[in-house]
């Protein structure tokens, strides 16, 4: 689902709404384009100096950056990020120029970043990725298991448990129960019953929130079911999910997960987390036939966006699993090419195969990752909830390290 996620939130402004999205995954702020550094060429400033001074720097100047930069990010906000990145990795040590890029390098790990500026030497576009962090995998995993809330980790290599942090404990998991319809889907087309040709027009009673955009789409726009399949994995689109859900039946998905029934489509869980439905709400939360309220679910409006500008809201309304049910069903669908379009926050070309799912909402977070090496499949999936909200920077970062450090182990 989608909501106004701080989806990277201190590394990315990029301002999308996105509730249990996990849009395509690159950190980054305000990048219009990256043509490359050469018009620092005209300036008395080298790239690497402009990029050196965001963090060596006590104050950041407002000349540093082009107006058009500030109009849609103040110095305030940047400076958050840039802190955001040294409280990650640690004090800024050094700049590498590599193709396509600079290599900033930290006390405890890097950060690739991508520079754009102009004729006069300012920022007209920044982009910092994802900070890769050199732990080994027990300091990652110490590392995780010291955040606050509810946490649980789990990395098996061909089945086989590698890494587990209350892997049996069911956690909210934000868009990754998207897994659960696809796999349903997929078995539905290989008994013959549906194709993936097939075509689907959208309904208005069944568009959602962002993330995504085909609820901006008229009614009766016709898609292909492989095409909403792609666009519920990889941009974690919610009409799509939800045009979805209907197509397979509800009661096929719950036949996957008893924990969750009624299986709720985004659109309802929205409605639910609407504060103006508080009276609904709790008659959800007392009752033990939760399924007789969907219908009542249906009959009221979605609500906006703007009711998740405070925090996090009901993250008791969602869907949970746990470690070990996330790796199965990555595991089930991870071989259908539509799983490989959005990698996630790993770098493809390190891996023969990459799978990717991820959900999040305020208090939500979840990525899993189902990768191939020489040494064979690896799932890793990590999710952390807590209602006080979620560092998604420190969160992403310490999964990356997690990735790295079982790959290294791999190579020996």
């Amino acid at each position: 689902m989608t909501l106004k996620s701080s989806l990277n939130l201190v590394f990315s402004l990029c301002l999308s709404v996105s509730l249990w999205c996990w849009p395509v995954v690159s950190p980054s702020f305000f990048a219009p384009r990256f043509a490359s550094a050469q018009a620092a060429l005209f300036s008395m400033t080298a790239p690497t100096e402009i990029l050196s001074r965001l963090f060596t720097e006590e104050t950041l100047q407002r000349d540093w950056f082009a107006d058009s930069f500030l109009a849609q990010i103040s110095l305030a906000e940047i400076s958050q990020i840039t802190q955001g990145i040294i409280s990650s990795v640690g004090q800024y040590q050094s700049i590498e120029d590599v193709p396509n890029g600079f290599v900033l390098t930290f006390e405890r790990g890097s950060v690739a970043t991508h520079l754009a500026v102009n004729a006069q030497g300012q920022i007209t576009g920044l982009l910092f990725e994802t900070p890769q962090l050199s732990l080994s995998l027990e300091t990652a995993l110490d590392e995780l298991s010291a955040l606050p809330g509810s946490l649980h980790v789990l990395a098996t290599r061909e089945g086989a448990e590698v890494a587990a942090i209350n892997a049996d404990q069911p956690l909210a998991v934000g868009s990754t129960f998207k897994l659960l319809i696809l796999q349903v889907l997929q078995q539905q087309i290989t008994s013959g019953e549906r194709q993936w040709a097939d075509v689907v027009t959208l309904r208005d009673d069944w568009k959602s929130l962002p993330s995504g955009f085909l609820q901006d789409w008229p009614a009766d726009s016709a898609l292909t079911i492989e095409s909403l399949a792609t666009l519920m994995i990889s941009q974690s689109d919610n009409t799509a999910t939800d045009h979805l859900l209907n197509l397979v039946g509800r009661e096929a998905v719950e036949q996957l997960s008893e924990r969750n029934r009624p299986f709720l489509s985004t659109r309802e869980a929205f409605v639910l987390k609407d504060p103006a439905n508080q009276r609904l709400l709790r008659r959800w939360r007392a009752s033990n036939e939760k399924r007789s309220l969907v219908s009542a679910l249906a009959a009221l409006p979605l609500p906006s966006v703007n009711i998740f500008n405070d925090g996090p809201q009901a993250i008791d309304v969602e869907w949970f699993f746990t470690a070990r049910e996330l790796c199965m069903a990555m595991d089930a669908v991870a071989d259908l090419p539509l799983v490989s379009v959005n990698p996630g926050l790993v770098e493809p070309e390190r891996w023969q195969k990459v799978a990717f799912k991820g959900g999040s909402e305020p208090g939500v977070e979840n990525f899993t990752t189902y990768l191939v090496d020489d040494a064979g499949p690896l799932c890793v999936t990590a999710t952390w909830n807590n209602e006080a909200g979620i560092d998604e920077l420190q969160f992403s970062t310490l999964y990356r390290a997690l990735i790295e450090s079982l790959r290294q182990e791999s190579l020996g």
